[in-house]
This record gives structure tokens, C-alpha cells and sequence, in this order.
């Protein structure tokens, strides 16, 4: 029994490491189990506005740098595994990871979601050479170069925003009439002199050789195209992609009640339909997605957890 951990937690954005942070405090035997990198997907925003107490400085990165740290001051343990399959019927549940096989009381999953692509041909080939979905990690690479940014909503123009310090021009280019973020960051970016807005077009090609040095965009209503490409001076272009996310549930089919597009659902207390199952964070049906509800869902799911076992 000494090797059977009280809960385990899978995946460690802001929703998992708050569940660490209050599982620990609670005594529980707590282990988070993290396939990439600790923090999740706010390792890859630049700025952070709306988390309470946030600092004028914080990045999504040094945000979870301290929850990190908080789940480790109050005792969790931290691996980095991939998880390949779970059991999780049983009293005691069994996650089959990579390197190893844990037994746990409770499993509170905290999987996230990964960013959507743009389904058109060629996106493979030309990530890391002109496309990304992060532009923190590579927004540096376009200075003094176009750049421009798919997507209308929250996440899209906010990065737009941060690409903006390095790029010698952003173009945002938007399926919908207007933009889907919030007024006040709308203001924000309206107010920043090298980004441009093109409203109701969509990306239909990735052009280049080894490296994207074009795009072409059509018109929603009038189904016009035009291509946009590298000056002449330049052998490349930035495309940055923010039309959404899916959730990373595919390893819970079958076994956990999800909603159409693929999130887990839970009651209030975040219980799945299985015993001593829980989900937080994005990976969760629920109408909002950001790092504080998150982070409320693991406090939820943490407390529950000791309630369950207790």
C-alpha cells in the first residue's frame, strides 16, 4: 500500500498544479504526471492580464515557474511520463505510462487541449519554417519581418499584440465580421500602429519551398483571392494560428462520458461519471476557459478527492 499514491494527476497547467498545490497541502500522497513541459499552455502566452495578483511582469512561464514550486513546497511529486493507457474501474486505479505503472486511490485529469490546425495542405512542412502556434517561443525569430496571425478571438489578438514589439508589420486575418475578444483587449490592439485587421477571410494556401514565404487568403463573402507574399529582400514570412483548441481526450473514450466536441463531463464537484475520477481545466465542458477557472476546478477536484478518500 505504501506505493499506491492517493491521487494522481495527469497534466500540469494551471488547472493540474492547483489540484497538486491543494491535494499536497491536504496531506494527500500526490503525484502529477506531465508528458511535456510543467505549466502547460500558458508556458506559451506572453502576457497575462486578467489572474488575480498578477504581476506587471508575469508571464504565462514565470506564473506557472510558482505554482510549480508551491506543489513541491507542500510535498507532491513530479514526473514527466507519457501516458499510454488507464484502468481506472477498479478502487484502485492503474496508469500505464511510458517508463512506468503507478496505482493510485483517485485520478483527477488535467489534460488540456492542444491548438487547432488550419487544415490545409502543407501545414506540416512548414511548422518551424514561417508557421507556429506559439508566439512566445518563436515570435523573436520575425523581427523586422511580416508577420500575420490567424484567427479573431481572445488568444489571436493578444499574441498579436506581443508579435507586434518584433514584427515590422502584423496582419490579423479573421473569419468573422468582428473580432471575438473582449472590448477592452480590442481597444488595446487598435491602438498599436503596425497591426492591420482583415475581417471574413479565410487561409486556403501555404506557399514556399523549405521555407513559407506566402500565403493565399479568400474572401468569406465575395470569394475573391489574393496572395500575400515575402518583400523582395526577404525569403520568409511569420503565420501564427489562434483559431482554437481541441481537447487531449482521446485516451479517455469509451470509458469517460464526453460531450460532442470531446470534453469530459463532470457535476459541480468535478466528478466524471466513474468513482474517484475527476477532470478540470480546459479539458472539461464548461463554457469558460482560463487560467483562473482552471485553477478553481483543481481546487475543487483536490478537496473532493480528500472528501472521496476520506
Amino acid at each position: 500500500m505504501n506505493n499506491i499514491y492517493d491521487v494522481i494527476i495527469i497534466g500540469s497547467g494551471p488547472g493540474g498544479l492547483s489540484a497538486g498545490i491543494y491535494s499536497a497541502m491536504s496531506k494527500l500522497k500526490t503525484l502529477i504526471i506531465e508528458k511535456n513541459h510543467f505549466g502547460g499552455q500558458i508556458l506559451n502566452t506572453g502576457t497575462i492580464e486578467n489572474y488575480p495578483g498578477i504581476l506587471d511582469d508575469d508571464t504565462g512561464a514565470s506564473l506557472a515557474d510558482r505554482m510549480v514550486k508551491q506543489c513541491i513546497n507542500f510535498g507532491a511529486e513530479l514526473v514527466k511520463d507519457e501516458v499510454l493507457e488507464v484502468d481506472l474501474y477498479d478502487d484502485i486505479k492503474t496508469i500505464k505510462c511510458k517508463n512506468n505503472t503507478y496505482k493510485t486511490k483517485t485520478v483527477i485529469i488535467a489534460t488540456g487541449c492542444k491548438h487547432r490546425s488550419l487544415d490545409v495542405d502543407r501545414e506540416d512542412e512548414f511548422l518551424g519554417k514561417g508557421l507556429s502556434y506559439c508566439a512566445i517561443c518563436d515570435g523573436h525569430l520575425f523581427e523586422e519581418l511580416q508577420v500575420y496571425v490567424a484567427g479573431g478571438g481572445d488568444s489571436a489578438v493578444k499574441e498579436s499584440m506581443y508579435l507586434a514589439k518584433f514584427a515590422k508589420n502584423v496582419t490579423i486575418l479573421s473569419k468573422y465580421d468582428e473580432l471575438k475578444c473582449s472590448k477592452y483587449i480590442e481597444d488595446k490592439c487598435k491602438k498599436v500602429e503596425n497591426i492591420s485587421i482583415i475581417k471574413n477571410v479565410k487561409i486556403t494556401k501555404l506557399l514556399g519551398e523549405d521555407l513559407l514565404n506566402g500565403i493565399e487568403i479568400e474572401n468569406l463573402e465575395s470569394n475573391e483571392k489574393v496572395v500575400f507574399k515575402a518583400d523582395e529582400d526577404e525569403e520568409i514570412i511569420g503565420l501564427f494560428v489562434f483559431i482554437g483548441l481541441t481537447a487531449q481526450t482521446d485516451l479517455f473514450k469509451g470509458l469517460l462520458d464526453l460531450d460532442e466536441e470531446g470534453y469530459i463531463k463532470t457535476d459541480q464537484n468535478m466528478q466524471t461519471n466513474i468513482n474517484g475520477v475527476y477532470a478540470v481545466g480546459d479539458c472539461r465542458s464548461k463554457n469558460l476557459r482560463q487560467i483562473i477557472t482552471a485553477s478553481s476546478d483543481g481546487a475543487i477536484a483536490a478537496m473532493n478527492v480528500e472528501k472521496y478518500i476520506n
